[in-house]
């Protein structure tokens, strides 16, 4: 079966194991069901996810012009710190970073490869531990806007890493890390006007089994650009990452705004 359209980021339900799916305009692959199976990826072409032209993707599914106006896509996604709605301050579009800036947002740990500090909002949670392959994840704070979760993140860099290890999290190679333990030894290394947000009592724990028959040995990444066509077996899905049976990942959050055909 032939499957066409521009590819997002993967779905995914929180069960066990995690549940995913490719998500076409008007049709979805259920990626779990295609484990163990060859699969046939075909690149065909570009397809901004902001304006819908078909022009070549920049960054982030979105083509160089989108990227640089687009108020989805302003420094504050990446440094949280960099927030200014609450202070009425516009960046691209006030109206927009208000609705998503000024919203409950969580400071946690999540162990990817190693333990690692993150922002995101409450919505999200836990599908950005999924999206980042974390088998383990916890909520440090929930604060009332992004700001202050992102000033959060930066007085705990010093401490944890802030960026996925994406090899080791492919190969299950984690270092060994209890989260609650380090969770409780953060009050005083937040900063003092979080603080109030912090309970040494929440502890709640989210564990993630991911879909993999078989974990690489070896990694290399599949590039469309330079590949526009590539078959393998898929023995595995984790984070935003398909496993095949030589050792190939394809990340397909990485190729957000590409068109491609599947054949399965």
């Amino acid at each position: 079966m032939t499957y066409e359209g521009v590819l997002t980021k993967m779905q995914t339900e929180y069960k066990n194991p995690i549940e995913y799916y490719l998500i076409f305009e008007s049709s979805f692959i259920n990626m779990n069901q295609l484990l163990n199976k060859n699969i046939d990826i075909t690149f065909v072409g570009y397809q901004c996810l902001n304006c819908g032209k078909k022009k070549k993707i920049f960054r982030q599914g979105f083509c160089y012009d989108c990227f640089y106006s687009s108020p989805a896509v302003g420094d504050w996604i990446m440094k949280p710190e960099l927030s200014k709605a609450h202070l009425g301050i516009q960046d691209r579009d006030l109206a927009y970073e208000e609705k998503v800036q000024l919203q409950p947002h969580i400071v946690y740990l999540a162990l990817s490869g190693e333990i690692k500090v993150g922002v995101t909002r409450k919505t999200q949670v836990p599908t950005r531990w999924i999206d980042q392959g974390a088998t383990e994840a916890i909520a440090i704070v929930e604060v009332p806007n992004r700001y202050l979760a992102g000033i959060t993140e930066i007085a705990l860099k010093n401490h944890f890493a802030d960026k996925t290890n994406w090899r080791k999290m492919l190969q299950n190679n984690s270092d060994p890390g209890d989260l609650i333990l380090e969770r409780m030894k953060l009050e005083d290394l937040i900063p003092a006007e979080v603080r109030e947000y912090f309970s040494i009592q929440k502890n709640d724990l989210y564990v993630m089994e991911y879909p993999v028959l078989q974990y690489p040995i070896k990694i290399n990444s599949l590039n469309l650009e330079n590949t526009s066509n590539f078959k393998g077996k898929l023995m595995g899905i984790k984070g935003q990452y398909l496993i095949f049976d030589d050792g190939t990942v394809f990340n397909v959050r990485s190729y957000e705004g590409y068109v491609v055909q599947i054949e399965v």
